[in-house]
């Protein structure tokens, strides 16, 4: 992707404000990030990082505040955003009973991905579950979800990237494939994660620290 290419996508948020009724989560966060940026959402526990990841990915809105996608200048409406987004965090849940591959393929049909069982099987390998793709997601430890749940991520080459926690359950190894997924990610598109560990932190450009 040439220099000139690398706006081709921005996510704009202004004044987003959050309450659960009388309760305050945070007030008027604003920033402006595009393709070949990061951004690193840090905060106490409880300071609202999960709730700004969801308004985000549109999961959840704003009490206050407008978020805006854009591709090539143009807007895109809401109910577009998951086109063009993955998120990975620790409350998404697979289908237990169901084999890694059988949820993959499930995702592939409803998002369209052409050529899904090749990718499938190269997303596996990347992140060291080949072999596993027949296995019940119910017989994978906690780590090796966190390994899936990214191939759930990348199976459609997501123009932005939502990382919620992306180290948590992670093994030394995981933790390594994981910032070499990241460090990719941010090279021309957009990523995004929440978090407090200080290693996950220096894969963001920009930061925002929410206070409780």
């Amino acid at each position: 992707m040439q220099a000139k290419d690398r706006n081709k996508m921005k996510i704009s948020a202004t004044g987003i404000s959050k309450y659960f009724g009388d309760k305050k989560i945070f007030k008027e966060i604003n920033f402006v990030i595009e393709s070949g940026i990061s951004l690193a959402i840090t905060g106490p526990n409880g300071s609202g990082k999960t709730t700004l990841i969801k308004i985000l990915s549109g999961l959840m809105k704003p009490t206050m505040g407008k978020i805006q996608y854009e591709e090539k200048g143009l807007v895109i409406k809401q109910e577009s955003w998951f086109k063009y987004l993955s998120l990975v965090g620790p409350y998404l849940e697979l289908y237990e009973e169901l084999s890694a591959e059988d949820n993959l393929l499930f995702l592939a049909r409803i998002k369209n991905i052409p050529s899904a069982r090749q990718r499938i099987k190269s997303l596996m390998e990347r992140v060291n579950l080949h072999g596993r793709e027949q296995d019940a997601v119910k017989t994978y430890s906690s780590g090796m979800r966190q390994r899936l749940k990214y191939v759930f991520a990348l199976l459609s080459d997501p123009q932005i990237l939502l990382l919620d926690e992306p180290t948590s359950n992670l093994d030394e190894e995981g933790i390594g494939i994981v910032y070499e997924i990241m460090k990719e990610q941010k090279k021309e598109k957009i990523l995004i994660i929440a978090t407090n560990e200080r290693h996950d932190l220096k894969y963001g450009d920009k930061h925002i620290a929410i206070t409780a």
